[in-house]
């Protein structure tokens, strides 16, 4: 049986944890930064866990995840 083949976009946007969760980064924290307040940036910094009905999703586009 051939390998199955990993979603590219989700590739780039999830992460595994060392206890199988998944993790992302939030979006709106690459540019016109000088708008935002510090409190904003500074809580954009840190990954976040998917919630669980999300994580199913996640890993079904990357299956060696």
């Amino acid at each position: 049986m051939p390998k199955m083949k990993s979603n590219s976009g989700a590739k780039k946007r999830f992460r595994k944890t060392g206890t199988g969760k998944v993790k992302f980064k939030r979006a709106y924290h690459s540019h016109i930064l000088t708008t935002k307040t510090t409190k904003k940036k500074r809580n954009q910094r840190r990954m976040r866990i998917l919630p669980a009905a999300e994580q199913k999703r996640v890993k079904r586009l990357l299956p060696y995840l």
